[in-house]
């Protein structure tokens, strides 16, 4: 876990971010821009983030995620972090929920350190005092442990759909946002989940796939939505900073 870090006082100590990106392409555009945003908001002028992306085919990892190969899915996101590494990043971001099941590859991979999604969220959950949260993501990120025993381990209360919900939700992540598909029926079938979600006691939601805020967003649910793509795209724009 990466602490945050206070407002810098020169650009000229920016640190190099290293993007593991493309899974999907979709989710690591809005990435790109939320780091620029922050580093512009905060130094002013023309400024912008010292970065270098690694772009995977998702075709690829999709196939080796759902055939449940995690090694093969491990090793290419290793490959994707020594390449940053000699590329010259200080620091790695994984810009996707469910790979983060393979974090330790990738910190067995390089020396870099790897700023953890589920740590960026957490820090923001307990900046608002949330205890019992909802999660949705694909089905890896709601059914394996590797994400909620992370949120857990922070003192967070997990609560996940229910089978069909679940079923739909993975669906529409692959299906349609993957593939930059929009659907309004799909956006009110998460609406619907995420009330069930906040009648089971949910005090706020993580979106927990980087695709989902490409759907719904505030006003489509009665609690707090936490973007977890803007939150760790923010955390890595202040690591860089510090």
């Amino acid at each position: 876990m990466l602490s945050r870090c206070p407002r810098p006082a020169r650009s000229n100590d920016l640190k190099t971010i290293g993007l593991i990106g493309g899974m999907s392409w979709e989710s690591t555009l809005p990435y790109y821009r939320t780091i620029n945003e922050t580093i512009r908001d905060e130094l002013g002028g023309l400024h912008s983030a010292r970065l270098l992306l690694y772009s995977l085919d998702f075709h690829e990892i999709e196939r080796l995620q759902h055939a449940g190969d995690w090694n093969g899915a491990g090793e290419a996101m290793a490959t994707a972090a020594r390449s940053l590494e000699a590329g010259g990043a200080d620091f790695l971001v994984l810009c996707t929920n469910t790979m983060h099941r393979v974090a330790d590859a990738i910190e067995r991979a390089t020396p870099l350190p790897l700023l953890h999604i589920a740590d960026a969220t957490a820090d923001a959950l307990s900046d608002h005092a949330i205890r019992r949260v909802g999660l949705l993501g694909t089905r890896f990120t709601m059914e394996q442990a590797f994400y909620r025993d992370r949120l857990s381990a922070r003192g967070f209360d997990v609560v996940v759909p229910d089978d069909a919900d679940r079923a739909d939700v993975h669906r529409i992540i692959y299906d349609e946002l993957c593939q930059g598909i929009i659907r309004e029926e799909s956006r009110e079938r998460y609406r619907q989940v995420m009330s069930r979600l906040v009648d089971d006691g949910a005090e706020a939601i993580i979106l927990g796939c980087t695709e989902v805020a490409l759907l719904v967003e505030g006003d489509d649910a009665s609690v707090p939505l936490f973007d977890t793509a803007a939150i760790h795209a923010r955390a890595a724009a202040r690591h860089a900073l510090g």
